[in-house]
């Protein structure tokens, strides 16, 4: 059983004998949230995460319990979606619900639905409609029976996509033959950092000061070194259970730092499941009373940024010969790493310094094994002469949908002028006979 930390103030409340007033109960009155299978006997499973809020010191017990964790599916045929899309930041995650008469298996038997992006701050006031189209759906970890998530994204009423709708343009890039051709798959290391409440601090740390340097808590195990394995416990388990391909989780270099691995996913999938990834960390942060960020270096100094390394390879990259066709990728990459910079998300400018395991926001490298190149090829792929690269430079808080599907455009539809590509060419072969296994491209 995955143990959450403690309830948020929401949830800390209780009646007095002589009052109907609620009030706080502190903290140390309660247990932790736990997070449980619920199980049935011989009949099959409906499992689902279910919410305990345990008894208190003065045996008052949080009575919400039992309607959060009802299971309705042996009363009514009726399901809840909860709709969830991206707002107007191009970062923050909303979400609202309705009811659907029946349980659904595909996103095109769920109604199209609207709000208002006013609030959202993607449309203004007097014409504030907001048009949602369901796109892909996961199962529901904290409702759990038939209920559903559902990923939504968003146009105006006449079918436009708004401007922070990057998966339409995603889509059209994946639905071009040539990509299909080419089944291109993706690997992302999503990195995160879990903050304290009010003091906008790491968890783990002392408010208002640092702890020992980086080294221990890397996949650190100790009290001393691993702060909030119970939230990234939680959200694998609620992965899985919502059918994300999530692919593994580590504790990350700086403390109160995670990472998790959606991956291999193919194609729009790959930022389908990353962004249900993150709204389920949203919610279990949420319920365990702690600040979840995305920023890329969420603490200045000599700590290490939170990024979105995205491993990617193609038919052609994984087949027999297929290190020249990584080559050629790479070749391609170079020549627009101005475009993908500015396309990897916001203050990255603050982590991809050089140091602490990132190349130079300015200047394009790539090596074999080397952490502190832009991009990265395994040793096993250089052995084999085939398998994918690893692009190291998106920030944590990147859209997916930008960057797989700029991935795909610039090494499998884009191509460089002759000119271009031999001057790229040439300072790689000078670069390898100096150094091998690296070479530098200024493209700035």
């Amino acid at each position: 059983m995955a143990q959450i930390l403690a309830p948020t103030t929401q949830w800390q409340m209780r009646i007095t004998k002589n009052s109907m007033t609620p009030s706080l109960v502190t903290t140390k009155t309660w247990s932790s949230l736990l997070l449980k299978q619920k199980k049935s006997g011989n009949t099959k499973s409906l499992s689902k995460f279910r919410v305990y809020a345990l008894k208190s010191e003065n045996n008052t017990i949080n009575r919400l319990e039992n309607l959060l964790n009802l299971d309705i599916t042996p009363y009514t045929d009726k399901i809840i979606a909860e709709y969830i899309w991206i707002g107007g930041s191009g970062i923050d995650l909303r979400s609202k619900s309705r009811t659907i008469p029946r349980p659904v298996e595909h996103p095109s038997e769920l109604p199209k639905w609207n709000y208002d992006g006013s609030s959202t701050g993607q449309a203004p006031g007097e014409d504030s409609e907001v048009i949602l189209y369901p796109q892909a759906i996961f199962k529901d970890p904290f409702r759990g029976g038939n209920n559903i998530l559902v990923i939504c994204d968003t146009y105006t009423p006449a079918g436009e996509p708004i401007p922070t709708n990057k998966r339409a343009r995603a889509a059209e890039i994946f639905s071009n033959q040539k990509v299909i051709n080419e089944v291109p798959w993706y690997g992302i290391e999503q990195e995160y950092t879990l903050m304290q409440t009010n003091v906008q601090w790491p968890l783990g740390w002392p408010v208002g000061g640092y702890p020992g340097p980086q080294g221990p808590y890397y996949c650190g195990v100790g009290a001393d070194k691993s702060f909030g394995r119970d939230i990234s416990d939680a959200h694998y388990k609620a992965c899985l259970y919502a059918g994300i391909n999530i692919s593994g989780t580590n504790g990350e270099v700086m403390p109160g730092q995670w990472e998790y691995q959606v991956g291999p996913s193919v194609g729009i999938e790959a930022g389908d499941h990353i962004w249900c990834s993150r709204y389920l960390l949203e919610r279990i942060t949420e319920q365990a009373g702690v600040v979840l960020t995305l920023d890329p270096k969420p603490i200045e100094g000599d700590w290490n940024g939170a990024g979105c390394h995205t491993n990617y390879s193609t038919k052609s990259m994984r087949e027999e010969g297929g290190f020249e066709v990584i080559k050629k990728a790479i070749l391609n990459l170079s020549l627009r790493h101005k475009e993908h910079i500015s396309a990897y998300g916001e203050g990255n400018e603050r982590r991809l310094t050089g140091k602490h395991e990132t190349a130079s926001i300015t200047t394009f490298s790539w090596g074999v094994a080397n952490r502190g190149c832009s991009i990265r090829v395994g040793r096993a792929t250089e052995k084999q002469g085939k398998g994918y690269l690893e692009d190291r430079r998106p920030a944590s808080n990147m859209d997916p949908y930008v960057v797989t599907s700029l991935l795909a455009e610039t090494t499998i539809l884009w191509e460089p002028t002759l000119e271009a590509e031999a001057l790229a060419a040439q300072k790689l072969s000078l670069k390898l006979l100096v150094k091998k296994g690296q070479m530098h491209l200024s493209n700035w």
